[in-house]
């Protein structure tokens, strides 16, 4: 099966995004960097674009300009075992500019979106039990940065401490 690498377009700050994620991302690194030259429409010796890897995933990333910004019917979805992760994803993407959304959504600073989210997020609102289900649902609509135990409460029918 081919590759799917997912290509990310920038105005001119995609050195600095890969750099923040690979700063985010464990197992992450630089795999090429390609410069503009002479005939190219880019500023001659400026970055082009970026081979790197997430955690092992392969990305792409353009300088192409200001054309096609991001927008959040494209998100990117972190899959979280525990709350360290979603605490070490959701406070590192949304820092230095990032805005929290709702959901376990947010926008890094860079305009990509993101989906912090626990795996046990996905069992509570498949839960065949369908007030268990619902509360786990209402309990998430209220939060923007998930928190395992809350959800895990309401789905239980117990009070929560909020977010």
């Amino acid at each position: 099966m081919p590759t799917i690498s997912p290509s990310l377009w920038f105005d001119g700050n995609a050195q600095e995004a890969v750099g923040f994620y690979t700063r985010v991302f464990p197992n992450s690194s630089i795999l090429r960097t390609s410069y503009f030259g002479p005939g190219t429409p880019g500023p001659e010796g400026e970055v082009m674009a970026i081979d790197f890897e997430l955690d092992g995933r392969p990305f792409n990333a353009i300088n192409g300009g200001p054309q096609f910004p991001f927008t959040e019917a494209v998100s990117f979805a972190v899959l979280c075992g525990d709350q360290a992760e979603v605490d070490h994803y959701w406070f590192g993407l949304s820092a230095d500019g990032g805005q929290e959304v709702q959901c376990g959504w947010l926008k890094d600073r860079f305009g990509v979106s993101w989906q912090v989210v626990p795996r046990v997020l996905g069992e509570l609102i498949a839960d065949p039990d369908p007030g268990r289900r619902d509360r786990a649902t209402q309990a998430l609509l209220g939060m923007k940065r998930l928190v395992i135990a809350d959800l895990l409460k309401a789905a239980d029918g117990n009070e929560t401490d909020g977010n």
